[in-house]
């Protein structure tokens, strides 16, 4: 019994014996014992500081270690850290998910703040700021570069919205000697600039895109540079243009030729000051004066010609009548405007738009020239090298080109298209192994983005719309049991909805509702009509 307690206990104090064979034991070396006795003890002292951190959270208290890297610990933790483990041990404790513990306990100033930080913590690690690139301009010979290109020979304009700082694409109209029309589409350049590989690309390629958030952005490149090449009235920038020369009826383009040129802006028209004056009706309607009238009344039966072609192609009408929401801020309180994406401004943006890219995209392909498309086919959209049919826009190949400031996808194409209209070997080639990296490494990032920028919507919109007064909302149905708010795009799932077909006006009521894990409870109370028999079943 003795010999059994014996070894029992030195069994049990490895630190002071080790085991030399079987029932066999040595006296450990005096410095072997010192480092683990040291270890010991900071192993006593790691768990005491973990029990210590965890105390102070169950009662109410946010240890500064904690609060310093609070949006780290809610996106990649080391799990193996005391600060990780404190809070494992004061979430059992309290029955708090790690979010819902550190925000009680004061580790962000507002909901806001803590999907924010969580998001720049995950994305933008360096910070949300885009990284100056010093003496770009010097570096590259910009100025110099710029004055040596060719003037346009027509003057042009843009169409945005008034909140927009990244002026990509305007327009131009030219009147041929024949008495034909030449429609110019000119894209910002910072291709001209922007190696491959450079300070401006590697920037570019790290951030892939610029982040819209209802009243914020994030910018894929320093302000500073964008403004260099941003379309802003009375500049001269340099632009990739590309031209459209029409048939007499001015409907159909019978010739396409591409240029890096120096263009003069005019102009900068805006959808919210111009939208309820640049109607079908004006539009056709000679007498009634509107900026650039002639312009926007030639660019105007383009479009249509150009998406009646774009229907044929589909083998059905394009959707009408969509619309979405913008978000605008006066000091703390949002407004969620609803604006219309089928006026005739928007149309003709888009329709430019959708020719140029799938314009370019056919002369990249018809010149054995490297490209990323966007394609659609059986209703799936793919993004490869390949120039397929894209079905859901009606035309035979498309690509990302006319938004280099904001889209990591249009500055690589654009530096293929300029290589093209100089004539020089392109950047990438077909077997190119960084043209075949880049393309999931944005959509994952572009996805992460817009992910985030719906998460905000949805918190604006929870923000602004349930905390109306009784919090009785009008509704439509949007398929299933999904409905959306009429006024602001929150799509919820209240209970008691009946079938209905999609647009049901309906009416619901908010019961409950976090701006932190961003859930809302509902239900419904009547159909639009209904509202009486609804307020008395109530009463």
């Amino acid at each position: 019994m003795q010999s059994t307690a014996l070894l029992t206990r030195l069994q049990a104090a490895p630190i002071y014996f080790q085991r030399k064979g079987r029932g066999r034991f040595k006296a450990a070396p005096q410095d072997i014992v010192k480092a683990a006795l040291a270890g010991q003890e900071k192993r006593r002292q790691r768990d005491a500081q973990i029990e210590a951190h965890a105390q102070a959270m169950v009662a109410g208290e946010l240890p500064a270690p904690i609060g310093a890297i609070a949006a780290e610990l809610l996106v990649r933790p080391d799990k193996q850290s005391i600060e990780w483990k404190a809070l494992e041990q004061a979430g059992a404790a309290t029955g708090k998910a790690p979010e819902r513990l550190l925000f009680d306990l004061g580790a962000f100033a507002s909901p806001l703040e803590l999907h924010r930080q969580r998001f720049l913590v995950e994305m933008f690690p360096s910070g949300a700021k885009a990284p100056v690139v010093p003496d770009w301009r010097e570096q590259t010979g910009f100025d110099a570069r710029l004055a040596a290109l060719p003037l346009a020979p027509a003057a042009a304009f843009s169409i945005d919205d008034s909140a927009t700082t990244e002026v990509d694409d305007a327009f131009s109209l030219q009147r041929l000697g024949d008495g034909r029309l030449r429609v110019g589409v000119h894209i910002a350049v910072p291709a001209m600039v922007a190696e491959p590989d450079g300070a401006i690309d590697q920037i570019a390629r790290e951030r892939m895109s610029t982040v819209y958030l209802p009243g914020d952005k994030i910018t894929m490149l320093d302000e500073a540079f964008v403004a260099a090449f941003s379309l802003d009235a009375g500049k001269e920038v340099p632009a990739l243009s590309i031209y459209f020369e029409l048939d007499e009826a001015g409907e159909s383009v019978v010739q396409v030729d591409s240029l890096l040129e120096r263009v003069a802006i005019v102009d900068n028209l805006r959808h919210d000051q111009l939208d309820d004056l640049v109607t079908e009706a004006a539009l056709a309607d000679p007498a009634i004066e509107m900026p650039h009238g002639e312009s926007l009344r030639l660019l105007w039966r383009l479009t249509l010609a150009q998406c009646l072609k774009r229907e044929q192609f589909r083998g059905k009408p394009e959707p009408r009548f969509r619309g979405d929401f913008s978000f605008r801020f006066e000091g703390e309180q949002v407004f969620i405007e609803q604006r219309r994406r089928d006026t005739p401004l928007s149309r003709i943006v888009a329709e430019m738009a959708i020719l140029a890219n799938s314009s370019w995209g056919r002369m990249l392909a018809e010149r054995d020239i490297a490209g990323i498309y966007r394609s659609q086919q059986a209703g799936r959209v793919r993004v490869s090298t390949q120039a397929l049919p894209h079905e859901g826009l009606g035309v035979a190949q498309y690509m990302w080109a006319t938004s280099p400031l904001r889209r990591y996808i249009d500055l690589i194409n654009q530096r293929q298209l300029l290589a093209m209209v100089q004539d020089t070997a392109p950047p990438l080639n077909a077997r190119s192994a960084e043209l075949f990296s880049v393309i999931p490494s944005f959509d994952a990032r572009y996805s992460a983005y817009q992910d985030f920028q719906q998460k905000m919507e949805r918190y604006w919109c929870l923000h602004a719309g349930c905390q109306q007064p009784g919090r009785r909302l009008a509704a439509v149905a949007v398929r299933d049991e999904t409905v959306r708010l009429a006024e602001a795009p929150l799509y919820l799932r209240p209970s008691g909805v009946p079938p209905m077909p999609p647009g049901q006006a309906m009416l619901i009521d908010v019961l409950d509702y976090s701006l932190l894990d961003l859930s809302v409870e509902a239900r419904f109370v009547a159909l639009a009509g209904e509202e009486e028999s609804a307020v008395v079943e109530d009463a």
